[in-house]
């Protein structure tokens, strides 16, 4: 697939946010610590908050729960995701403690439930970018 080929909003990598989409390019989702045994970070920021150390990239599990969500059912832009709906965006709680978003993906909108185990999957949408989701947790 080429970057032209994918007509939905894109992510811009940024000096934070860099080693995140890297990660992702690679299929390892990397995310912030402070410190060896410090809280995880999503999104990524320059300094931990409280302490404004500068936090380290480490690699995460890609599994959580999901937190919160909504389906969306009305395409808004019409035009671009007409032939998406239904499709769930939730908030994922990570086993790291952070949260982040994501659509949950292979299962039906009305079976998603609150405290799900999901996993993430990494969706590679254009050679520069691949985008976070989540599926039910295997095994």
């Amino acid at each position: 697939m080429t970057d032209t080929a994918y007509a939905k909003p894109l992510p811009v990598p940024d000096p934070e946010s860099t080693p995140f989409w890297d990660g992702m390019r690679e299929g390892r989702l990397m995310l912030q610590r402070c410190g060896a045994d410090g809280p995880w970070l999503f999104p990524p920021v320059t300094f931990c908050p409280g302490s404004l150390d500068r936090p380290e990239w480490a690699e995460a599990s890609g599994r959580g729960s999901v937190f919160s969500w909504i389906v969306v059912r009305h395409p808004v832009p019409r035009d671009i995701y007409a032939g998406e709906v239904p499709y769930v965006v939730a908030i994922v709680e990570l086993a790291e403690g952070c949260r982040m978003t994501g659509n949950i993906v292979d299962c039906a909108p009305e079976d998603v439930t609150a405290g799900m185990a999901v996993e993430i999957l990494f969706n590679r949408v254009t050679e520069a970018i691949t985008l976070p989701a989540f599926r039910p947790a295997r095994g």
